[in-house]
């Protein structure tokens, strides 16, 4: 059983990945119906936090159905994190997740997410102050090093761990590859197999189907997977996993039809808790994914993408259930 301080995630936990502009609670509701067994929200900036940002409060929403899940908050102001971390506490989730991975140059260039690991003196009294702060158990997520000279991660792990993080999910690449090349697992692996390593390490990166799920569990040895792009527009895949890992037999992909209600449910959702035209905005991402494959797609796709009420959307969803419906054929 793996477990985050008390909290109890099963033998293999899946975690989805804090995506911003992705992982809000629409999103996450329906990775959460497949299968995900640790949702993480967006990444919080804390400055937002303590300025009572209207967007980054929002952020904060959780609903009971999602349990258990983290707050993910970043930020480079030690003072700001630790009163951040009070906010968050009072949103009462299971868990309190500090950004050391983020490598966007918004970002970085502050000394925040990724850009900390140029100081890693800095990450280790940031982290160990909130820590102190916070009831909830503190986990982190980061990435191997900020380039090839500097992949420092098993240091990190050590130290973050001696100040009393619970857990760490690792993303297979530096900040100076962003998200290109193929992840390297091999110094996850490293983490997590030394002896004087004891919290939970969960794996990140190109993790895009059951038989690469199965294949990194195996070698690596990690604790469990988090899963982010793989699961944009295709929460199934936290099923498909799971099934994988039990039986050894794959699922087959989602109908047409369960495509369809999934693809309504988060829609739905959406309109509901950003209001109809910014939660209309904010699913024309998803669509593409949703309907990866499908042949003659393109017109319905840029029919939905411009579509400017729920109603209009839900209608063409609706032609596109009638029009592939027994007839699905995937190019």
């Amino acid at each position: 059983m793996v477990k985050i301080d008390n909290i109890e995630l099963g033998n293999f936990p899946l975690l989805l990945a804090p995506m911003e502009d992705v992982s809000d609670p629409p999103f996450r509701a329906v990775c959460k119906q497949n299968g995900a067994d640790l949702l993480y929200t967006e990444f919080i900036a804390a400055e937002g936090l303590i300025r009572d940002a209207a967007k980054s409060i929002q952020k904060l929403d959780i609903y009971d159905y999602e349990r258990p899940i983290g707050i993910q908050i970043f930020g480079e102001n030690l003072e700001s994190m630790i009163q951040a971390a009070d906010v968050v506490e009072r949103a009462n989730p299971e868990i309190l997740d500090i950004n050391y991975g983020c490598p966007v140059n918004k970002v970085v260039c502050k000394g925040a997410g990724a850009g900390i690991l140029l100081d890693l003196p800095k990450m280790q009294r940031l982290t160990e102050a909130i820590v102190k702060r916070t009831k909830l158990p503190v986990t982190i997520k980061t990435r191997l090093g900020w380039d090839d000279k500097t992949k420092y991660v098993v240091e990190v792990a050590k130290r973050l761990q001696d100040v009393g993080i619970k857990a760490m999910s690792i993303h297979g690449r530096t900040r100076q590859q962003m998200y290109k090349g193929e992840a390297d697992w091999s110094l996850i692996a490293e983490v997590k197999n030394r002896p004087d390593i004891f919290i939970p390490i969960f794996g990140n990166g190109d993790i895009d189907s059951p038989e690469k799920a199965l294949e990194y569990k195996n070698r690596y040895g990690v604790d469990g997977i988090m899963i982010g792009r793989a699961a944009i527009g295709y929460p199934w895949i936290f099923r498909e996993i799971k099934h994988y890992l039990a039986t050894g037999t794959k699922l087959a992909p989602p109908t047409i039809a369960e495509r369809i209600d999934v693809c309504q449910k988060h829609l739905s959702f959406s309109v509901r808790w950003k209001g109809e035209k910014i939660g209309i905005y904010e699913m024309r991402r998803h669509y593409t994914n949703y309907f990866r494959g499908f042949e003659n797609f393109k017109e319905y796709r840029k029919r939905l993408v411009e579509a400017e009420s729920e109603a209009e959307i839900l209608e063409i969803l609706g032609e596109v259930e009638y029009y592939y419906s027994g007839k699905l054929v995937l190019a």
